[in-house]
Formats: structure tokens, sequence, C-alpha cells
């Protein structure tokens, strides 16, 4: 059985995935998509009565301070003011855009593990020195007393995902006031990546981290909860000397925001009802399927940890397979399934897996995950005796 090279970042991880299914053709059963499917459908019907003739009064410039609309459709959303939020091209836009305006090259910055890889790889690009804390298993809430000790007087910024990526918990309500309390007290910004924070429930959508301190700093897109990653409409929502900084920095920089792009995404969030009735469809479908999988996964001893109550993915601790890269691969060439290991995310032993999706899909690639699963632990023990 082969054994893993180093892990790749995530980026090439999904791009030698799609290059190798192109190489080689044959069906196969994504289980590592970390948003629903594109709701093609639903887009279709807004733009083509959108821009019918009189054309909407939405496509209009986004220059300066983003599409209007959209900017208003997002104050409404979350309850802030017009003037806190940013518009961007997506998620990671905003988060290098925060790194860039708000750092120096040698600041210190604090990454959560395990983590979303890009939070380290941008970091590096702007000549930041990175270290980590951790959320550890199996709720991954933040380990608060391990962050202040990870302080450092160099350290600027802390870095968190609300719900987390890759295993889709929240941080608890009292962790991110305690958080906040120490960052008014310590001087550090936090940046809190919120693109899965839109699956919990729909009573606690305005309670986002940049209102809960100025030293908080939101980031979120379209792309995770509603599967728009083709409007490249991201956001930062932020307020007082943050807020400064970062649109002195967009002002004098930032000039890609999408025109069309921006429109289509302020006409879907006045329209959100219809695209949060398609998410909910989707995940009530999905994960009556997901947890009798997960259960029988768990009753067999195969894995730890349980499905958490919202989002789109899980992360998965697999017993007695530490190499889950060597697994992953393993998996695909063997099952035409592929799921995304936790090396990726700095968690070995992991697995993570996406599961909003068609039901009937979803039940063949967990049924061929299960089978997988099984034959490779079967490989394992045949190899040891």
């Amino acid at each position: 059985m082969a054994e893993s090279t180093d892990p790749m970042d995530y980026a090439s991880w999904i791009r030698g995935m799609i290059e190798r299914l192109a190489k080689e053709p044959r069906e196969a059963w994504a289980l590592f998509d970390s948003a629903v499917p594109e709701p093609k459908s639903l887009v279709r019907e807004l733009v083509s009565d959108a821009f019918r003739d009189p054309v909407t009064s939405r496509y209009t410039s986004a220059f300066i301070g983003g599409n209007p609309y959209t900017v208003s459709a997002l104050a409404r959303r979350y309850d802030v003011p017009r003037d806190w939020i940013i518009s961007t091209t997506g998620a990671t836009e905003g988060l290098h855009t925060v790194y860039r305006a708000l750092l120096e090259p040698g600041d210190h910055v604090l990454v959560e593990t395990p983590r979303f890889e890009l939070f380290d790889s941008l970091a590096a690009n702007n000549h930041l020195n990175v270290d980590h804390f951790q959320r550890p298993a199996p709720e991954f809430a933040l380990d608060l007393a391990g962050l202040e000790t990870a302080l450092t007087p160099k350290t600027r910024m802390v870095v968190v995902s609300d719900l987390h990526n890759p295993s889709s918990h929240p941080i608890p309500p009292d962790q991110l006031d305690a958080l906040a309390a120490l960052a008014e007290a310590r001087d550090f910004w936090v940046v809190v990546d919120e693109v899965y924070r839109d699956y919990g429930p729909m009573r606690s959508r305005q309670d986002i981290g940049a209102k809960r301190s100025h030293r908080f700093i939101s980031i979120s897109s379209l792309t995770k909860i509603y599967g728009l990653s083709t409007l490249r409409c991201g956001w930062i929502i932020a307020s007082e000397d943050a807020l400064k900084r970062l649109r002195a920095h967009t002002d004098h920089f930032s000039f890609g925001v999408s025109k069309l792009g921006h429109a289509v995404a302020a006409l879907v969030l006045e329209n959100s009802a219809s695209f949060d009735a398609y998410v909910q469809r989707l995940s009530e479908a999905a994960r009556p399927v997901m947890t009798r999988h997960c259960d029988l996964w768990r009753q067999e001893g195969w894995v730890e940890s349980a499905l958490p109550d919202h989002g789109c993915v899980a992360f998965l601790k697999l017993n007695e397979i530490e190499d889950t890269q060597a697994f992953s691969t393993w998996l695909m060439e063997h099952s035409n399934v592929i799921v995304a290991p936790g090396e990726l995310f700095g968690q070995p032993g992991y697995v993570r897996l996406g599961y909003v999706q068609d039901p009937a899909q979803l039940e063949e690639g967990l049924t061929r995950f299960t089978e997988g699963l099984q034959a490779y632990r079967q490989a394992r023990i045949r190899k040891v005796v």
C-alpha cells in the first residue's frame, strides 16, 4: 500500500483531483464538496426576469463602495450599518485584504487548527509569521487558555472560523465574548471567517462576530451557503479603526468587484427566502442519509465522530487509520469516491465529507465509501498478518 507524500495545499489538491479525473475519465462520487450544489434553476429564473427589458436597477456600478443594493441587503441581513460593509470578490479576497490592510510584514498571526489551509498560505504570502492554537476534538471549541499562552508581544491577529472549517462546530457565544475581552485587553485583531455561519439557526444569523467587539472582523460570501461561487460576491464587516483602515486600503487597491456578479448577488439577497428554502430542502433530505451511515460506522468501530447539528460538512476521525492522505488516494483509485484527507487541515487521521447534496447521489457515494473503508481496513489487516 503506497505511503502518502507531503500533504499539498487545499487548492492544489482540488486541482490535482480534477486533472486526474480528466486524464482517467470515469464516474466519481464527490464527497469533498464544501458547499451546496449550485441552484442553477433559481439563478436562471432570477436572471431571466431581471435582465429582460427593462433591465433591473440592481445592474449598476459597483466601483465605489460596492453595489449599493447588495450592501443594503447585507446590512438588513445582519442588522449592521451600511458603512460597516466592504464588498469583495469573495471571502478569500476579504482575508487577503485584512492581512494587507491591518498587518505589517513580520507581524505574528495565530491561526486555529485544524484549519482551512488558506489561512496559513495567505498569511505567508504577506510575509507574516504564523503559529497555531488548538481547537480540540471532539467539539472543536476554542482552547482559550492555549490561545492566550501562544500569544506573543508581536501577535497582531487571531484567525478563527465559525462554523468551524472543517468540523462545522460553532464557537460557543461565551467563548467569543471571552476572546473579544482578551483581544481588547491585549490589543490584537480577531478575524472570524463566517462563510458557514448561515447554516446555523436563522434566529442567530444576525449575531455575527463583528458586532461583538471593535477588534472583531467578520468575513463571508455567497459561495458556501448558497453554492454561488460563480458570483464572486464576498464581504468584510468591521467597525471603528479596523473599518477605517480596511476601507482606505480597498479604496486605493481594490477594483475587481463585478458589476454583473454583484447585481445578481443583490437579487439573490433580496430574494433570499427561496434560496434559504433550497438549502433547507437539501439539508433535510441529505441529513438523515448521512446520519444513518455515521451511526453504522460508529457501531462498527470505524469512526468516532458524531455529526454536528448544523453545516454541510462533517469531519470524521477514522479509527486505526493515521495516514488519511494515503487512504483518500486509495479510496479514489479503488472506489471512485473522493474525500478530503485531514492532512489538508493539519489533522491527520480525519476525513472531511460534504453531504448536503442530492440524497440518491449521496446514498450511492456513502455506500461506496463504506465498502471502500471496510476493504481498506481489511487490506491493512492482511498486510499486518
